[in-house]
């Protein structure tokens, strides 16, 4: 019977610990042990269930201990009237500072430990850890090679679920935006799909983009699971744009001294609404000191107080105004940070220099 309770309390996502009068470690459960990387096999003292670094064999041998916040709190119930509670700031194994609700209850000759918000905090580090995920697929900041460009990228949430990309391959440069459908956290791992699912070596855009379309069939989605995306070579060698769409936003080029081009081409997602869509190739012609821009409809479609949208125009506007890719960048998220104040999609927009 007592490995069934032990079985039961290692499911529940409630971290508890029970201590004796000597701090030895009777019990934790599963989820206290995870949240506190815990080095606890089976039983031992509360330095080795909090993943206490402390050079010394026995909880409370340091002078350290003194200024120990969960060894205090047992403390004062086993030498008060059994019960504690406090809130306390303290290391988990991954070396961060985060705020623990504790509380403190005797279970006959023992103590039972409750951390309150441990579920919660777990949650967070691993939010945390999938936005720092999330960051590291972006591009650099600058291109050390190849056209130079510019980007701008606010996730409306901790997760987002757009993707920019740019790359190299045979003496090209290769754009790539995509947006997928939902937020948080079920949009991320669709955008994580599509940077795993993209074949950075096919010189095709359209090409790269009926792979992914063959590899998304293949995760059998519902119908609420979409991807847009759009797809740029820059060849510069014979100054032409190679691109393909996918139900996305269309390119927007800037001709130097000739004003807005805008990019058409009909075309749906990459879903299973279509799922043997073939993808097309098309080019068009630039000239140096034009300017490229690949954006989602979340800069679009963003919205005032007033309900009114940002708009195509008046991202046109700013376009025809700008110096420089980096220039358009800095001017757009100005200029929308101004106009919507905060947003409730994400926004992204990647500017070439060619």
């Amino acid at each position: 019977m007592a490995n069934l309770y032990k079985a039961v309390l290692d499911q529940i996502p409630t971290a508890a610990i029970v201590v004796d009068k000597s701090y030895r470690v009777r019990y934790a459960n599963r989820a206290f042990k995870t949240f506190f990387s815990s080095t606890l096999r089976e039983r031992g003292s509360l330095k080795h269930a909090v993943g206490c670094r402390e050079p010394v064999r026995r909880c409370g041998d340091s002078v350290k201990c003194a200024y120990c916040p969960i060894k205090n709190l047992f403390a004062d119930a086993i030498g008060g009237n059994g019960r504690a509670f406090r809130n306390i700031i303290m290391r988990t194994g991954e070396n961060a500072n985060v705020a623990l609700r504790i509380k403190v209850q005797p279970l006959g000759k023992f103590y039972l430990g409750i951390v309150d918000n441990a579920y919660e905090m777990e949650i967070a580090r691993e939010m945390h850890s999938a936005q720092d995920i999330q960051q590291r697929l972006l591009p650099a900041a600058k291109s050390e090679q190849g056209v130079p460009y510019s980007f701008m990228y606010i996730p409306c949430r901790e997760i987002g679920g757009d993707l920019p990309d740019v790359y190299q391959c045979g003496g090209d440069t290769f754009g790539v935006l995509a947006d997928v459908s939902g937020k948080g956290i079920s949009a991320g791992m669709l955008s994580a799909f599509v940077r795993a699912g993209w074949d950075r070596t096919d010189p095709s855009p359209a090409s790269a983009l009926r792979k992914l379309s063959a590899k998304f069939q293949e995760l059998n989605p519902d119908e609420t699971s979409y991807i847009t995306a759009v797809a740029v070579r820059v060849d510069r060698g014979r100054g032409e744009i190679h691109y393909s769409i996918a139900g996305h936003n269309a390119p927007i080029l800037l001709k130097s001294g000739l004003g807005i081009d805008e990019i058409t081409m009909n075309s749906p997602p990459i879903s299973n609404w279509m799922p043997e869509f073939a993808y097309q190739d098309r080019l068009i012609g630039y000239r140096p000191h034009d300017i490229l821009v690949l954006l989602t409809d979340g800069v679009i479609e963003s919205r005032n107080e007033a309900g009114e949208q940002f708009s195509l125009e008046r991202v046109e506007g700013i376009l025809q105004r700008s110096l420089s890719a980096e220039h358009f960048i800095e001017r757009l998220k100005a200029a929308l940070t101004e106009f919507c104040g905060a947003f409730d999609d994400d926004l992204t927009a990647v500017a070439f220099d060619l």
